[in-house]
């Protein structure tokens, strides 16, 4: 028996005519991204537990309000009350997220290489940390975008609906980030070739 996939736009349409299945059959579809993003900037469990919970608790009050608006872009919209609850997060802590693998969860860790020695593996570990120290120099919004794009695996249209700027922003902050990183390589004398 063929299983039918509603879109996001039908389960919506569900979940107001009072169907409750349908919305966790939405924010199953959407968790992961969301709170990938999320943790990677906010980088505790718990906190991004919190801020994933005040997300949906944010959009299901939307969407019952009849304020959300059908536009075919349900996960972008999603993501930037998600980026907004992150912002208000900060601001509440007055903290600026630092990317840090000390918390138990190194996304470079899901990477895969081809059986490599010791040796290399060593290599390759301090070639990421060296990167992530650099990454922490780049200007606010060059880090997100970079963030967003290589950590969360964000298309560039999903981050431009996210941080609420134009398309070529979000490619030209990508675009400095890289060549800053490059630069602050070469200033270094960092070799990066694994």
């Amino acid at each position: 028996m063929k299983t039918l996939i509603h879109s996001d736009q039908e389960l919506i349409g569900r979940y107001i005519g009072g169907n409750r299945q349908a919305l966790e059959l939405l924010i199953n579809r959407h968790k992961d991204k969301v709170f990938g993003y999320i943790f990677m900037i906010v980088k505790d469990q718990a906190t991004a537990d919190d801020i994933f919970q005040d997300t949906f608790i944010k959009v299901i009050n939307k969407l019952k309000s009849g304020v959300y608006n059908e536009e075919g872009k349900f996960i972008q919209w999603v993501m930037r009350v998600a980026h907004n609850m992150v912002i208000d997060h900060f601001r509440r802590s007055k903290r600026i997220p630092v990317i840090d693998s000390s918390e138990g969860y190194n996304i470079f860790d899901t990477l895969s290489y081809s059986d490599p020695n010791i040796e290399d593996r060593m290599v390759v570990e301090q070639i990421h940390e060296d990167v992530r120290k650099l990454i922490e120099f780049l200007p606010d919004e060059q880090k997100e975008v970079l963030i967003m794009r290589h950590y969360s695996k964000m298309s560039f249209k999903d981050i431009a609906e996210s941080t609420d700027v134009s398309i070529n922003t979000a490619l030209g902050r990508m675009r400095y980030a890289v060549l800053n990183l490059r630069k602050m390589i070469e200033e270094k004398g960092m070799i990066i070739t694994v």
